[in-house]
Parts: C-alpha cells; structure tokens; sequence
C-alpha cells in the first residue's frame, strides 16, 4: 500500500512518499474476480444451453442458473473499477506526464489485444470472421480516454464521471424511440450492434464504451477517497459507501422508472420477482447495474482488509496478474471445450462455423453438459492456471522491467 508520513495539509488529504507496494485487500478482490469471471465463460463454452437460450430467461432459467450468471455479473464493473483506482494509485510513483503517457499506450494495447489475441482465442477462428469489441476493448478505450482526463483537475474527473454514470441511462428514451440502429458510432458509445465489414466479416460491438469510461473515472477518484482514510476509518468509509449504494439500487430499482430499461415485475413466486428485480442490464451497463455490482465490491474491501489466510493468499495470486490470467483462461477454456467436442464424436470440419456465424468453432447449440460438469471443468481451469500465475506474480515482484506494466 502507499505508505504516509503522517501529516495532514489542505483539503483534508494526506501526503504520501512516492513508495508504493501492493494493497493486498484490492489484489484480493481483483483474484476474486478473476476467478468467478472464468465461470461464466465456462459455462458459454460447456452448457448445454449456453447458446440456446438466456441464463436469466424468468421462463426457463433455474434458480443455480440464475444465480451461476448474476454472480458473474460482479467481474467486469468492479475490474473497470479497481483499474481506476489503480490508476490513481499509480500517481504516486508517475508524474502526470508520464502517466498520460503509459495510459495512452497501454490503451492501445489493450484494443489490440482485444481485436487479435481476445478475438482469436474466442472464436479459433484464423481468418477472423467475427471481430468482437468486448471487455478489454472497453479497458482499453476507457484508458485512452482518462489518459487525457487526468491532465483535469481531480474535481472535473470526478464530475464528469458521476455525470456519465447517472446520466448516460438517459440515452435509453432516446433508443427506445429509434425505428433503425442511428449507426456504428453511437453504438461503439452506448449500445450492441452487429455490422457487416464484409460478405465474410463481421463486426459486434457487445461492450459500448460510455458507461464503462464513466465508472473507470469514478474509480480513479475512489483511488483517492480510498487512501484518505486507513484502519477503521477507511473500514467505516467503505461500509457506508455499500450500504447507501444498495439502498440507492432498492429504491430507484422499485420505482421502474429509471437507471435501467428492463423493467422488473411480479413472476411466479417470490423467488422469481426477485431474479426480475435484480435482473439489470449488462451491455452496455446501466446505473443500477454498477450500484448493484459495486455495492458489494465496497462492503468485500471493508471486511477483508487484513485477510491473510492460505485462502486469501491463493487468491490473491490471480489478482496480481489479472491480464495474463485472462488471456491465458480463455484460451484454455477454448482448447478443454474443443477436445470435449471432439470426444463426443465431431470431426474438425464439423467444428468450423460458416463466415457469417456469431459463434466461435467447436460449438454446436444444444449440444453441451450439465452445470455440474460446468462448475467442475471451471475449477480445474482455476487450478491448472495458479502455477503460472504464481510465477509471473513473483516473477513481476523482482523485476521492473518496462514492459511488465504492460501484462
């Protein structure tokens, strides 16, 4: 963690010596997760539904189902959000110069990891058919973008982001009205497409990169309010931080009137309305929808600051290396899934999807296993991965070479 020295000067901050080592309660709920995020894409490559129906479909869907995708629900928000505060943290050690600098460019990387390693290892596609804007590109985007932003003031990021955050919903009356898509630009900022590039290349823009930009801006600033306070303080600070966020959700959620366009209702049972309350969009993510992940990103910081058992070490080991964790995940879960394809009897050429499919090679819907097998397959990925992980974390602790930042 940033170390201080103990004084306390204007506007209530701190000052801090340029020294900085890792905050361990971050790395923790960062390898958390990386860990639950590589369930969801388990289960896209190995349930038997995965591509023939939603996980959150009220009509179909089972409660483990449900629960098994709405968990995974926690992963991308909250990594945009530590990569944020991550950012700020690192102004202790860059000058405002050199950190717009490493930020344009990591950004620049990450878009062209995302367009040819990401999109490779989704699809095993060399010919890349499908070129899908997802996670990464959106980090990477957001990353550019703040690259410029941070020259700000503190006060303008931080205005900016809440602007985004609780504004951009707005854009939802806008698109309910639309009669025909206004055009790849304003889905690259606010919403899905899928656009012919040519009669044998597709592009889908799944992760619009408005909303995602705005909550890497809010997590910058929470880098800040996060080390203005230490012990107890931040403790308290954190655990307010959730519960207003969840009581913010509870209540803007049951007046269905904004903050996101699925509009809950009264289902079957309880248990049901319930899934349709908590039933928030994803893409692009909606103001309740951060609430809804967030919040609990805030109260696992609270209470797992001095974590330092096995487990909380183990995961830790992930959250220090989450770029080569994801890089390395989905192409193994890609590679498990084509030998279990070619074990139930396929040939190569039955695995190829034609130019114009949106699904990666080796997939056939309908075909797949039981969540079972999913959450098994998805432990052993989690294992087969932690030596490497534990490598590279050591490996980056004794090195300081450039280019590590970049992994």
């Amino acid at each position: 963690m940033i170390k201080s020295t103990a004084v306390n000067i204007s506007d209530t901050t701190l000052v801090y010596r340029k020294t900085f080592s890792r905050i361990n309660s971050i790395d923790l709920l960062r390898g958390l997760i990386m860990i639950i995020m590589a369930l969801d894409h388990t289960r896209d490559f190995f349930h038997v539904t995965a591509w023939t129906d939603s996980p959150t479909n009220l009509q179909t869907t089972t409660p483990l189902l449900y629960f098994t995708r709405w968990i995974t629900h926690l992963c991308a928000p909250n990594f945009v959000f530590l990569a944020g505060a991550s950012i700020y943290f690192q102004t202790f050690r860059k000058t405002t110069k050199e950190l717009s600098k490493f930020l344009l460019t990591r950004g620049l990387w990450l878009v062209f990891v995302e367009l040819f390693i990401v999109n490779l290892e989704f699809s095993f596609d060399i010919h890349y058919h499908l070129i899908a804007l997802q996670t990464i590109w959106s980090i990477g985007i957001s990353m550019i973008i703040l690259s410029a932003m941070i020259r700000l003031p503190y006060t303008a990021i931080l205005i900016v982001g809440l602007t985004i955050v609780f504004g951009h919903n707005l854009l939802d009356f806008y698109e309910a009205g639309l009669k025909q898509t206004p055009g790849w630009w304003y889905d690259l900022l606010h919403h899905q497409g899928v656009y012919k590039l040519s009669s044998d290349h597709t592009l889908l823009i799944f992760y619009p990169f408005l909303p995602w930009s705005g909550l890497m801006m809010l997590g910058y600033c929470f880098g800040k309010l996060f080390l203005k306070y230490e012990g107890a303080e931040r403790r308290k600070m954190l655990v307010i931080t959730g519960i207003i966020m969840l009581l913010f959700f509870v209540v803007l959620r049951y007046t269905n009137q904004y903050g996101d366009p699925l509009k809950w209702s009264a289902q079957k049972n309880e248990l049901y309305t319930f899934f349709s309350f908590m039933n928030v969009q994803k893409y692009p993510p909606s103001l309740l929808y951060m609430c809804a992940t967030v919040a609990p990103a805030m109260l696992f910081l609270a209470f797992t600051d001095k974590a330092s058992n096995k487990l909380a070490k183990f995961i830790t080991v992930y959250g220090r290396v989450p770029f080569l964790y994801y890089v390395l995940h989905f192409f193994l879960i890609h590679l498990v899934s084509m030998c279990f394809f070619f074990a139930r009897g396929h040939s190569f050429a039955q695995g190829i999807q034609p130019p114009n499919a949106i699904l990666p090679n080796f997939i056939i819907p309908g075909e797949g296993y039981s969540l079972g097998v999913v959450y098994l397959v998805w432990i052993c990925i989690v294992l087969a991965l932690y030596p490497v992980c534990k490598w590279f974390s050591e490996y980056k602790r004794d090195h300081k070479d450039w280019w590590l930042s970049y992994l």
